[in-house]
This record gives C-alpha cells, sequence and structure tokens, in this order.
C-alpha cells in the first residue's frame, strides 16, 4: 500500500469553491482503493494510501468523484507521499536564508515540463522574486506572494501544464502528518 498526497488546486481560496474538509475525506473514501484518509489546513490538501499506483488512474477517479458531488472539475495534482520528502531535500533555493523562509513557496505541477519551456521563468526573476524548476516543481522566492508574477496562473501559462502552489511551512508540515 502507498501513501498518496493530493493537492487540490482553487478551493477555498479567497471565499471561491469552499468545499468542508468532513466532506472532502467522504467524498475520497469513496474511491475504489482509497483508505485512511486525513486532510490538513482547508486548502485541498488531502493524504491517504491506496494500493492503485496507477496516478493517472487514480487523478482521473478523484476528480470524476469531486465533480459528481460539486457540479465542476477539480484539478488534482498527487505525489506520493515519498515525493514530499525529496522536494524538501532536494530544494534548489538554498542561499534563502532560515529567517526568510516563510517567502518560499512549491508550485506543484501536473507533469514534467519540456526542455524548450523550463529556463521561460528565469527572464521574470529579479532580486525580489525568482523561480525555480526541478521535475514536477517550481520553487518560488517572492518577497509578496500576495503580487508575485509567478501566479499558478502565470505558471500554468508559461510551463503549459496544471499547477497549484503550497507555501514552505505547508509543505514541510505534510512530512509531520
Amino acid at each position: 500500500m502507498s501513501r498518496f498526497v493530493a493537492l487540490l488546486r482553487g478551493i477555498n481560496v479567497a471565499g471561491q469553491g469552499l468545499i468542508l474538509m468532513d466532506d472532502l475525506r467522504m467524498w475520497f473514501e469513496q474511491v475504489q482503493g482509497i483508505s485512511e484518509v486525513s486532510t490538513y489546513m482547508q486548502s485541498g490538501n488531502v493524504l491517504f494510501s491506496s494500493d492503485n499506483v496507477d496516478e493517472p488512474k487514480l487523478i482521473t477517479d478523484i476528480e470524476d468523484v469531486l465533480e459528481k458531488h460539486l457540479g465542476y472539475r477539480v484539478d488534482v495534482i498527487l505525489r506520493l507521499y515519498s515525493d514530499i520528502k525529496k522536494i524538501v531535500e532536494d530544494n534548489p533555493l538554498t542561499t534563502v536564508k532560515s529567517e526568510e523562509k516563510n517567502r518560499m513557496y512549491v508550485t506543484f505541477l501536473s507533469g514534467v515540463p519540456s526542455f524548450d519551456v523550463r529556463g521561460s521563468l528565469g527572464v521574470y526573476s529579479n532580486d525580489a522574486e525568482y523561480a525555480r524548476v526541478l521535475n514536477r516543481e517550481v520553487y518560488v522566492y517572492s518577497n509578496n506572494y500576495g503580487k508575485t508574477c509567478f501566479s499558478n496562473t502565470f505558471i500554468e501559462k508559461k510551463l503549459g501544464l496544471k499547477a497549484t502552489t503550497r507555501n514552505w511551512t505547508t509543505v514541510n508540515k505534510l512530512l509531520d502528518l
């Protein structure tokens, strides 16, 4: 049995896509083969176990169940629990001081960006904010994420993939659950 983290895009953000976590847990439990469901925070972080390791099938099954209950499609980005540990360990933003870690974010992508677009974020980087692509993640540093150019929408447009972002504290907290 494998442990997964599902990261839902665009729920409970600025009063949009409001979903109760009790409902979310219940809906995940309706997906065949999913068990041991728990949530973290109100922003769509769901941990679960499954014998099914076919990630594309799991994503489709989860999105189908959510759409059935919500009436609209919610994008799901899936990672193995062990992937989260590696994402933290492989952090390329090693020059960020510990007191500035609250300015770090990880944007989880639905796939690996093609080689020809990986560098497309670099031209928007400066001293106040920058981004580094590594595998299926974009590591972002921003002095003011609310006004950053490295938003989900921007990253999705530039890299041609679905994306959802979590702050560095949340990413690390997922390891403790």
